[in-house]
């Protein structure tokens, strides 16, 4: 697996090895021993996630105020436009955000380490995105930041305005977010 690091050195992109021919193509996706090793640290995932999301839809951006959530993401049809930002107080990349597309034609897959608020936004027609959780999903831990915080300036690749769940149009700017 080629891993490429990104402006925050915790968040990465993987690219898996794609073993092709004319009856199509075989990916590992997920291998605990080679994950620990290009992450240094062994992680249970406990959850696996499907959403699938219309040309403009932005999901996030999303984290748990307890029980953090680490994410392997990947997008099996279409594309989007991926956005991990680092809540971690204490982390000298703090306040700080990284973006990168990923899609089904590239195979790339992203590591957001617990610790993170993350979203996508939609660049396609249509986009299925999957994702390991290391944490059980607790919508009473859950928060949101605003995807149009103006201290974080994302330049999300939208068509007019984004589809937006009501939690997320009500999320918080990072200045008053509510951070573990």
């Amino acid at each position: 697996m080629n891993v490429i690091r990104t402006e925050i050195p915790d968040v990465l992109l993987l690219e898996p090895k794609v073993f092709g021919d004319e009856r199509g193509f075989f990916l590992e996706s997920y291998n605990r021993r080679a994950f620990r090793d290009i992450i240094g640290m062994d992680v249970e995932f406990v959850q696996d996630n499907h959403s699938m999301s219309e040309r403009n839809v932005l999901r996030g951006l999303h984290y748990q105020v307890k029980q953090p959530q680490g994410k392997l993401v990947r997008v099996i049809a279409g594309e989007v436009y991926d956005v991990a930002v680092d809540i971690r107080r204490k982390s000298p990349t703090f306040r700080k955000w990284v973006g990168f597309r990923l899609s089904a034609a590239t195979k790339r897959m992203a590591w957001v380490p617990p610790g993170f608020a993350h979203g996508f936004i939609v660049t396609s027609d249509r986009a299925e995105f999957l994702y390991k959780v290391t944490d059980y999903y607790a919508p009473e831990h859950e928060r949101t930041i605003r995807w149009d915080d103006p201290d974080l300036k994302i330049p999300w690749p939208v068509q007019g305005a984004p589809v937006l769940a009501r939690k997320d149009a009500l999320g918080a700017y990072l200045s008053d977010a509510e951070l573990e």
